[in-house]
């Protein structure tokens, strides 16, 4: 699947829903989004997607700042659309795939980069003359999700500096859970 499919996905999501709040998207295309506290303990589930019998949910980890959760539930979103109709793949949970399969990993941080921040508003918070991590942090996202963004908007034309880091796939398995919202 190519970055520039998984960005027109996003678009055309938002413009077929009208909704560019992802709580609200996963009604809006009946995926069930549950709730379930998971802990915030090193290691702990943050979230994962599940189609089964034609139903599909997302259940994001409740113990998560709401800030995280959002991201998660994005994330989640991206292999909801992406990756549900792989073959002999039910489950996309942090534990399995960010081992097995972090193409799909890598593929549902691009949807959640695309569709969590307009290029527009990164601009906007570079021109302000504030670092990357302070532009991540008023963005409301982890630096590594800016990351991913930064790249989209350098793929796209954009003349950008290098960020001061670059994000693996896995990123969102050890992500900060403890935080208040800083994000």
């Amino acid at each position: 699947m190519t970055v520039d499919y998984i960005c027109r996905e996003v678009e055309r999501l938002k413009r077929k829903f009208h909704e560019t709040d992802p709580f609200k998207l996963c009604d809006a295309m009946g995926i069930i989004l549950l709730y379930a506290p998971m802990g915030t303990y090193p290691g702990a589930c943050k979230g994962f997607f599940l189609a089964q019998s034609r139903k599909r949910s997302i259940t994001v980890n409740s113990d998560l700042p709401e800030a995280i959760q959002r991201i998660i539930v994005t994330h989640e979103l991206g292999h909801a659309v992406l990756h549900a109709k792989a073959v002999g793949v039910n489950a996309f949970h942090d534990f399995e795939l960010f081992d097995s399969a972090s193409f799909m990993e890598y593929e549902a941080n691009i949807f959640a980069a695309e569709f969590l921040m307009d290029d527009d508003d990164v601009l906007e918070k570079l021109n302000e003359d504030i670092s990357f991590f302070g532009a991540a942090s008023l963005l409301r996202v982890p630096p590594e999700l800016l990351d991913f963004k930064f790249r989209l908007m350098k793929r796209n034309g954009y003349k950008l500096i290098d960020p001061p880091l670059m994000a693996n796939a896995n990123f969102l398995k050890n992500v900060e859970t403890e935080v208040t919202d800083e994000y």
